[in-house]
């Protein structure tokens, strides 16, 4: 009698934890469905729909006049000089930025982290530094005219009436955008890329940084020797974000005039747009990315490699 007892409530409970695990994952997709969804009609959807155009000499959306062209928009960046020279300035000049910008990630986000790591959480604190990352790119743009304006910047003012300059930055020359862009850009991410670097930080074990101390170590000699190549894992990560980050940044280059004569500002992703809306050439550009995707997707894809190798010789 016992022993059927006992059947019976092992089976029960098998069930009871089935149910349990059933119940758990509906939930879970239940709260992911809306993002998938999104994901699925805003990307998936119109990546099948585009494919086709890769194929055809398609110059808008409203072309009724398509023809198949076969293979011809994949060689075309090899074939057309002058098509070539634009698309090496824009990468040069994309590139740039994503040195720069990426100094810039350390310097903000890895700063912040580390103070916060040290001082403490301080929600009011956190919240400040996370806000700039609800501000749209162009608004973005915006402010940096309003600060870095030849005419009427106000840091140019300041500084002109302190004396600690003698000509104005302008924002939308070469030299003024290469300075300022991945400045206010490493400011309006460096919430974001704070909160990667701390949770790398909280996941170094306590016993090894209270050994540091007790040991005598500086706090250089601990940055450099107990928390950084602790660490690497998750610089590679935001080293990742940032790569690919700064080939996607538009609206704050739109603001600060890639449209309207500024050449500086014309990354890539402004001379894709220009070529496959401004041009009438949308089948074109359409080719160009995908031929730039694949090279970072190769890159991504290594340093992930790379990533998931040195954790486990962590």
């Amino acid at each position: 009698m016992s022993t059927a007892v006992t059947g019976r409530q092992k089976r029960r409970t098998k069930w009871n934890l089935w149910t349990a695990e059933r119940r758990r994952h509906l939930q879970n997709w239940i709260l992911l469905s809306p993002q998938l969804i999104l994901f699925i009609a805003l990307t998936v959807v119109p990546l099948f729909i585009a494919l086709p155009m890769l194929f055809t000499d398609i110059g808008n959306f409203r072309d009724t006049t398509v023809h198949y062209v076969g293979l011809d928009n994949f060689t075309q960046l090899f074939r057309d000089p002058r098509l070539a020279a634009e698309y090496r300035s824009a990468v040069m000049r994309t590139a740039r930025f994503a040195v720069t910008n990426i100094i810039m990630v350390y310097v903000f986000g890895l700063t912040l982290a580390l103070l916060m790591y040290e001082v403490g959480f301080k929600g009011g604190l956190f919240t400040l530094i996370y806000m700039p990352m609800m501000i749209s790119g162009f608004a973005l743009g915006f402010v940096a005219l309003m600060l870095f304006g030849k005419a009427t910047g106000i840091v140019n003012q300041i500084l002109r009436e302190l004396g600690l300059l003698q000509a104005p930055i302008d924002i939308k020359s070469a030299r003024g955008t290469a300075l300022i862009l991945p400045i206010l850009v490493g400011w309006q991410y460096a919430g974001y890329n704070m909160a990667i670097f701390l949770s790398g930080l909280l996941a170094i074990p306590k016993e090894t940084v209270e050994a540091a101390v007790v040991d005598g170590a500086s706090y250089l000699q601990r940055l450099l020797r107990v928390y950084f190549p602790q660490m690497v894992p998750t610089m590679v990560i935001v080293l990742t974000f940032a790569l690919m980050g700064s080939f996607r940044l538009f609206a704050q280059l739109a603001a600060l005039g890639a449209f309207a004569g500024n050449e500086e500002a014309q990354f890539l992703s402004v001379f894709l747009v220009r070529y496959g809306f401004s041009s009438n050439k949308l089948a074109l550009a359409l080719v160009i990315s995908i031929e730039t995707f694949l090279p970072l997707m190769l890159i991504a894809g290594f340093l992930q490699y790379v990533r998931r190798r040195l954790s486990y010789e962590i």
